[in-house]
């Protein structure tokens, strides 16, 4: 039999270009190995560096189409899995013990669906293979154990008198300052308390091992939302906007607000893109029409994706079962999933923290 040409393998290789990054597998460093036995058998190892279990059968079977196709080839083992790396967040902060990367979900303003994408964002990364947990840090509104259905009154398990357990919800570990007071007791804190809170919840929870902590910030852009982004070790932030010309105002706010303190935000998120009629399905942009897109490009930032304004998706996150988990094969989750990729992928282009914890290795397609 002709030995088969490691050129002609690799070339062949090469012809997938990764959909989120833009670049080769050989330009991402996902190519582990490669290599042909005198039988005709190639093996192939690829290792993503961003959550990617929902592409992972399609790369597997283009690769073994492609590679089928090389002169001698008689059969092809194809193995995709993929690579979360630690991030540095800003200057100086020390890293959360457990917790490889932050990502803040942040909006100008409240009414935008800010925290539906956070837990839906969470959950889509869960999906896509990745450890994922979420902490409410909305100390005044905390919805997060609703919309996880957390049965109310329960509370998290304590360690030593002084860390909490993070409770389990859907595949996350979820920890809130609900868990922890009850409905009835108004937050009527000033900004150092709220901020000293939302510290205290995200160093004393035992997060374990997780690749992405999901950060559901306060709404705004003030004082405590500043003192929250200048000592939580943030990773990046996504923005969730609508198309209203007063709600992109704002977003460009938030915008502003993670630059000022070297965050990188990674994207916009436009909720309520267009509204869908649950009779007949009929598609009308009630808010407004590409301002998402304008303020990505305003800010060279990315329009990771748009959530349709539809009744389901406030119903099942209302009833604990957001649009990820309820509906998984949907165009809501779909979208999610999407979005969660493009979060994962963005963030892997950012500067590694070498001193953090070890990367996690998850092998999704055989």
């Amino acid at each position: 039999m002709a030995q088969i040409s490691q050129h002609a393998l690799e070339t062949a290789v090469k012809q997938y270009r990764d959909p989120y990054l833009g670049k080769d597998l050989y330009e991402l460093g996902a190519v582990k190995s490669l290599t042909a036995d005198e039988s005709g058998k190639v093996t192939v190892m690829i290792e993503l560096p961003y959550p990617s279990k929902g592409i992972a059968g399609a790369l597997k079977e283009l690769l073994t189409n492609a590679l089928d196709d090389v002169e001698g080839v008689e059969s092809v083992d194809a193995h995709v899995g993929q690579r979360i790396h630690s991030h540095k967040g800003q200057k100086d902060i020390q890293s959360v013990p457990g917790v490889k990367n932050i990502i803040a979900v942040a909006s100008g303003k409240g009414g935008v669906g800010k925290s539906t994408t956070a837990v839906n964002l969470a959950l889509a990364l869960h999906a896509e293979g990745a450890r994922v947990g979420i902490l409410d840090a909305d100390i005044y509104g905390p919805s997060i154990g609703m919309m996880l259905g957390v049965p109310e009154g329960k509370r998290p398990d304590t360690r030593e008198n002084k860390y909490f357990v993070p409770m389990e919800a859907h595949g996350l570990q979820a920890n809130s300052m609900a868990f922890v007071v009850t409905d009835k007791t108004p937050m009527v804190w000033r900004g150092p308390m709220v901020s000293g809170a939302v510290m205290q919840l995200l160093q004393q929870t035992l997060w374990n091992e997780l690749d992405y902590l999901i950060l559901d910030m306060p709404p705004g852009t003030g004082d405590i939302q500043l003192t929250i982004a200048q000592k939580v070790p943030v990773t990046g932030a996504v923005i969730v906007t609508t198309p209203q010309d007063i709600a992109l105002l704002d977003g460009k706010k938030g915008i502003e607000m993670f630059r000022k303190v070297e965050i990188p935000v990674l994207g916009v998120v436009e909720n309520m893109s267009v509204h869908i009629c649950s009779n007949c399905g009929h598609e009308e942009p009630l808010f407004g029409h590409g301002g998402g897109e304008r303020i990505a490009e305003e800010y060279d930032t990315t329009l990771l994706g748009q959530l349709p304004l539809h009744m389901t998706i406030r119903e099942q996150t209302d009833g604990g079962r957001p649009s990820v988990v309820a509906e998984p094969d949907s165009e809501v989750a779909r979208r999610y999933k999407d979005i969660a990729r493009r979060v994962g992928a963005e963030l892997s282009t950012r500067e590694r923290n070498l001193t953090g914890s070890i990367s996690s290795v998850s092998v999704t397609e055989h």
